[in-house]
């Protein structure tokens, strides 16, 4: 294992206060707990919008806390669920009186965990509901969608449910447009690499020097098939298969794509994939509003990458173009 760790157990932790020293107009803990990080100003009469998930994906989760996006965040051990306390700390930090919107990964241990803390705090009277995304098409099929895990595309939920939040929107409002986004994404990746978690010191799976899987996980999960390296342009065919196949798109349609590095793979073959499945948008006739390409979700130092497509209309792409204060949306 090479890193630039002092001691595994204190990775989290150390990691995340570098984080908040960083950028201090963004970012701070909350007053009760350093695994659940807020906004450095609170906003007051709006929706609170939550997250929260394992350590080792930044700026997943905890990274898109900020003007238009989230509001708290709690934070799990290396690809760990936090606890139900700290969801708990989490929703009250994010609540300015209009009602808390969760948004998380489809993960059994999260899952568990915020239905815990809310019904924890509606006891107290705090109006709590969850958006549980589930945008991967690689861990289930279309008709059992709810299965699938949640994956880059979540970002997107943020991003757009955040704009509205921002507006005073009533709960409702905010919640609508949380499950339209939801509903409208579609991601799917490859794993060239292993990523090695510091507290363990190896490998978490092994895959030959000339290999690939296809449709993994960002923790390692196994994907629909292992094979061969195959060229960019190649790997980006298939992806787009299986992504366009799942969802309902036709001539003069508007999307937005996210290409995303699940932590080695650098920008410039990013790029590559990108130029690729633009050109094949375009051959379908299919209008590329926005594009984002880098690190948005990774699975600590694995080789590889992911392709999101949202399905824009009016009303997701003005929300998608609105300014959001973070260090990590570009």
């Amino acid at each position: 294992m090479k890193k630039i760790i002092n001691y595994p157990e204190d990775f989290v932790n150390e990691s995340i206060q570098g984080l908040v020293i960083s950028y201090p107009d963004i970012y701070k803990f909350s007053s009760e707990t350093n695994k659940v990080l807020m906004r450095s100003k609170k906003s007051s009469n709006k929706v609170g919008l939550v997250s929260g998930g394992g350590s080792g994906h930044l700026p997943l989760f905890t990274g898109y806390i900020g003007e238009g996006l989230l509001d708290t965040c709690a934070i799990g051990n290396v690809f760990a669920s936090p606890s139900v306390d700290e969801i708990s700390n989490a929703i009250k930090s994010a609540n300015s009186g209009k009602g808390v919107l969760c948004i998380y990964g489809n993960y059994g241990g999260d899952v568990m965990n915020f239905d815990m803390a809310s019904e924890m705090l509606e006891m107290e009277d705090l109006k709590v509901e969850s958006i549980v995304v589930a945008d991967d098409v690689a861990s289930a099929s279309y008709e059992e969608k709810e299965k699938r895990r949640g994956v880059t595309g979540m970002l997107y939920v943020f991003k757009i449910t955040g704009a509205m939040a921002e507006t005073g929107a009533d709960f409702n409002e905010v919640k609508r447009i949380a499950l339209k986004t939801n509903e409208n994404i579609r991601t799917m990746g490859i794993a060239l690499t292993p990523t090695i978690l510091p507290q363990a010191g190896k490998p978490t799976f092994e895959i030959g020097d000339d290999e690939m899987e296809i449709g993994m996980g960002i923790h390692g999960e196994p994907g629909i098939r292992r094979g061969k390296l195959k060229s960019a342009d190649e790997i980006t065919e298939e992806l787009s298969e299986k992504l366009l196949g799942d969802i309902n798109l036709s001539n003069g349609d508007k999307v937005s794509i996210l290409i995303n590095s699940l932590g080695a793979t650098p920008h410039e073959e990013l790029f590559i994939v990108a130029n690729k499945f633009n050109n094949i948008l375009n051959d379908k006739g299919i209008i590329n509003s926005k594009s984002y390409v880098g690190r948005y979700a990774t699975s600590m130092e694995m080789a590889g990458m992911s392709i999101s497509i949202l399905k824009l209309d009016d009303e997701l792409e003005k929300l998608l173009l609105e300014d959001a204060n973070c260090p990590f949306w570009y």
